[in-house]
């Protein structure tokens, strides 16, 4: 279909002056974004007892390390051998920029892509194992779910299990059981896409729901090594995956029954495998880009259209961009056609799937489940600019009230603050604030215009996929989730910009360079994943596990509580919940609603005990006061 071609190689003057512009600009917005907060840690110190002690003693992780290691680099800079000549600079930055990817599969490609999948695997494991602090001394690995989300996920794996798509919900009081996250509409039922439970049910077959969401992040790792290999060679993919592997953001997400490490597993092989179809032209390597972009959609379809929209412009444009001669059209033509189907055949199956799921649920193969529930229970977080004003003229009897207000109108101000804090924070939870934006600039000012077009549609599905995210009022979970399957993306341009930084300082002599760009890189890494007291008590994973671990012991603590204290069964708990707090919801039960203690929603008027008792007769009805924490015996 395509012929990937080199970029057209500037003169070695011009390419020279746009890497040291893009040194220095990199340089200054390193400095930029570590002096304030040093400045202010300074400044706090000194009001210490032992002065710039503590700033020393007391670093921060996003800017100390990084700001201590700007300050060496003029030293590395200047440290030049003076054997480098100028046909030898020439020579370097000109292989620098074209590279012949690996066509033939190699022994020690395939130990690499390994090693990257086992790292990750084992990042994961270290996560779960971490101790969850409280008094309940249990690792994060042993604790229930956090989010909202992961219930309404578990729900629908244990639906699928059952060999079903959905249960009838409750005849007698329906809204006693209206869940968060979940369809109660007659049928009984997670408002989320299918690609989730899907992949979830058969780990939680056996036991283990949360090995599926790891094996996901390894084939994450995995395949964006064969990308990187596929752009740039081995050790381009090598450094991608590995920092993919230990990406602390990615780790903590395969610990949580969330729909990101099945997505972005499914992207990352459409990524290697589109890659290298558009080298290749070869049906196999559409078919599974294909499989890969329709499984994604099945589990998030605004993600999966935002990553793969620039991979998807390009090939509508080389199915109808004109040839020169009508012998070449022809036999053009008949490989846009098997390479469309090969391509469009599992998306229009993924589309089938989608329909006949929507239809068993909401009885309209047009309607899903997820904007079934925001119309009835969530108006005001509907997409787009002024959601909380358009969710107002909508809101009807079945309304989480509490849940609803919590959205924020999203005005323009709101989106570019709510962008701005994205950014950040995928920087910071993919490797590290700062490299990343360091590697940004160069990329965006040296290195962009020197790649081949596939790495274009790599910056440009960055782009898009925070583009779509946009008209978004919430930010997203830890500042990022909405972008989160962004990280490959990063990761893979951060490698191809180092691997080009290392050529240019290798060329001009500059020998400590290289060495100091690895510092910044290990720097990010060892901050991120361990613990080096006294500079640092805290290593960046450990914030996120006790963010996690935070809900996840509460709602341990209260099915022990009712383990113990809910001795009448079989049982109903009336759960009042805490205005104050959305963050945590007790009303979750299995979808079967039969089980020997099921947790009902309790609304005066609606769900009081007179109109339980009388629709549950047989059951021993308890309250529960989520602002108190207090639970009571209402029947005897």
């Amino acid at each position: 279909m395509s012929t990937i071609q080199a970029p057209t190689p500037l003169r070695p003057r011009v390419r020279d002056r746009l890497f040291l512009v893009a040194q220095m600009l990199a340089f200054a917005v390193g400095l930029l974004l570590a002096i304030p907060t040093e400045i202010a840690r300074a400044r706090l110190a000194l009001g210490d007892k032992y002065g710039l002690l503590t700033w020393f003693f007391e670093f921060h992780l996003d800017t100390t390390l990084p700001f201590l290691l700007l300050a060496v680099a003029p030293i590395c800079w200047f440290l030049r051998r003076n054997s480098a000549t100028i046909a030898t600079r020439h020579e370097a930055s000109e292989s620098a920029v074209v590279v012949t990817p690996a066509t033939v599969t190699d022994r020690a490609a395939w130990v690499m892509a390994l090693a990257c999948g086992l790292t990750s695997l084992a990042a994961s494991a270290w996560v779960a194992s971490r101790p969850a602090g409280g008094d309940l001394n249990l690792r994060f690995g042993d604790l229930p779910p956090a989010y909202h989300d992961e219930f309404s996920y578990l729900l629908q794996a244990k639906t699928f299990a059952a060999g079903r798509l959905s249960y009838p919900g409750n005849p007698q009081l329906p809204e006693l059981f209206d869940q968060m996250h979940v369809v109660n509409e007659g049928r009984f039922a997670s408002r989320y896409f299918p690609g989730v439970g899907a992949w979830i049910t058969p780990f939680l077959a056996l036991g283990h729901p949360y090995w599926g969401q790891a094996l996901a992040g390894a084939l994450a790792a995995f395949f964006t090594f064969w990308a990187g290999r596929e752009l740039a060679g081995n050790r381009v993919g090598q450094l991608a995956g590995l920092l993919t592997a230990f990406s602390p953001g990615l780790a903590l997400f395969d610990n949580l029954l969330l729909s990101h490490p099945p997505t972005i597993a499914a992207l990352t092989l459409f990524l290697f495998t589109f890659l290298r179809f558009m080298r290749t032209d070869r049906g196999l390597d559409a078919f599974w880009a294909g499989c890969g972009l329709s499984f994604a959609m099945l589990c998030r379809p605004m993600t999966a259209a935002g990553f793969g929209l620039p991979f998807g412009a390009w090939f509508l444009w080389q199915l109808v961009r004109p040839t020169s001669s009508s012998s070449a059209n022809t036999t053009r033509s008949v490989g846009r056609l098997q390479s469309a189907a090969c391509l469009v055949a599992p998306l229009l199956l993924g589309l089938a799937l989608m329909f006949f799921y929507n239809r068993a649920i909401t009885g309209s193969g047009l309607l899903s489940p997820y904007q079934l529930y925001n119309d009835v229970y969530t108006p005001r977080h509907v997409y787009g600019f002024n959601n909380v004003t358009r969710g107002e003229r909508r809101v009807g009897p079945r309304v989480m009230e509490t849940y609803d207000r919590w959205a924020e109108n999203l005005t323009p101000r709101l989106a570019l603050s709510n962008e701005r804090e994205r950014l950040e924070s995928s920087a910071r939870w993919t490797l590290g604030l700062i490299p990343l934006a360091m590697a940004g600039v160069v990329f965006l000012i040296a290195v962009l215009w020197r790649t081949e077009l596939r790495w274009k549609l790599i910056a440009a599905s960055v782009l898009s996929l925070h583009v779509v995210h946009v008209p978004y009022w919430f930010v997203g979970i830890m500042g990022w989730h909405y972008v989160f399957e962004t990280a490959p993306l990063l990761l893979l341009l951060f490698a191809i910009t180092s691997r080009e930084l290392a050529g240019v300082w290798t060329a001009s002599g500059r020998v400590a360079m290289p060495i100091w760009w690895a510092a910044f890189i290990a720097s990010a890494v060892v901050t991120n994943w361990i613990a080096f007291d006294p500079f640092w008590s805290e290593a960046r994973i450990d914030g996120g596990v006790e963010e996690v671990a935070f809900a996840r012991l509460r709602y341990e603590g209260f099915q022990r509580m009712l383990d113990q204290l809910v001795a009448r069964r079989p049982a109903l708990v009336l759960i009042q919940g805490d205005p104050a707090d959305r963050s945590l919801d007790y009303v979750y039960n299995d979808p079967t609603l039969d089980a020997p203690l099921l947790r009902g929603r309790y609304r005066p008027g609606k769900t009081g005990p007179a109109a339980v008792r009388a629709a549950f007769p047989d059951r021993t009805l308890y309250l529960f006061d989520a602002k108190s924490g207090q639970l009571r015996q209402l029947t005897p």
